[in-house]
């Protein structure tokens, strides 16, 4: 099993504003398209280490960044799953 942190925004704008403030606090992620799993918003997630999830969310409030929602995403057997944090 694979477990992820994953950040779905609701537009491209603050998609792309996620990506700069990862990027500034040297946090690895990988931009995605959005799983269907997980929400029909903006085309774009940011996908992370589960690792992270904390200092992500902390980031979130403390920058006030505008997400759609914050995910622990699991694949498993080809399967995903997305459980909202916040």
């Amino acid at each position: 099993m694979e477990e992820y942190g994953l950040t779905t925004f609701k537009s491209t704008q603050f998609a792309l504003q996620g990506e700069s403030i990862l990027k500034e606090e040297k946090i690895i992620f990988k931009t995605i398209p959005t799983p269907r799993e997980v929400s029909q918003s903006c085309g774009l997630a940011l996908l992370f280490g589960i690792d992270d999830i904390e200092e992500v969310k902390n980031l979130i409030e403390e920058k006030r960044l505008n997400i759609d929602g914050l995910y622990k995403y699991t694949k498993e057997n080809h399967r995903a799953k997305a459980e909202k944090i916040l």
